[in-house]
């Protein structure tokens, strides 16, 4: 009977363990890594008035509405996702930017490890279908913003801007599966 008991707890805290909602590194290491992200990109900020109307992209508002009524794991999915996406974006040229490279250096580190971080969150580890909307709104980023602005400083601005937004809204999506 002890070994039965004993058996049942431990299936139940292996299970716990791999759930996403109880994932260590979500618990312990999430909110310092994306408050550190968003004080960086915050640092990059550079201000320009220089934009052109043309180049910009709207911001996917509706597929992180779709993300915030999906199950823990695929929020999960599609931060990962975003973080990978702008790390790729991040790894373009960026040399007309008024950053230090030290800073994006940093930057682009934090956005991995927490990419990183959440994918090891992930009990499935399958190979998911990345979003082909969100991959394709990166896509027009690079193509529409940087490369026709010619990877300028203020088309490096712009994206900036929309990747503090990414920032926070991924922060707000895994907050929400943060039990304190």
């Amino acid at each position: 009977m002890f070994t039965r008991i004993l058996l049942v707890c431990l299936s139940l805290s292996l299970y716990s363990s791999g759930s996403s909602l109880s994932c260590i590194w979500m618990d312990h290491k999430f909110r310092q890594h994306s408050k550190n992200s968003l004080d960086l990109i915050e640092t990059m900020a550079h201000n320009s008035t220089n934009t052109t109307e043309h180049a910009e992209v709207n911001f996917p508002n509706d597929l992180y509405s779709q993300a915030s009524k999906a199950s823990a794991e695929d929020k999960l999915s599609f931060t990962v996702h975003i973080l990978e996406e702008m790390a790729a974006l991040f790894e373009e040229d960026h040399s007309n930017a008024s950053w230090e490279e030290s800073t994006v250096d940093h930057f682009l580190i934090l956005v991995t490890q927490q990419a990183d971080g959440l994918h090891s969150c992930i009990t499935s580890h399958g190979h998911k279908k990345k979003n082909k909307k969100l991959h394709m709104y990166f896509k027009r980023l690079s193509r529409h913003v940087l490369e026709q602005m010619g990877h300028s400083a203020e088309s490096w601005e712009l994206i900036r801007k929309q990747m503090k937004t990414h920032l926070t809204r991924a922060d707000q999506l895994v907050s929400s599966l943060l039990t304190n």
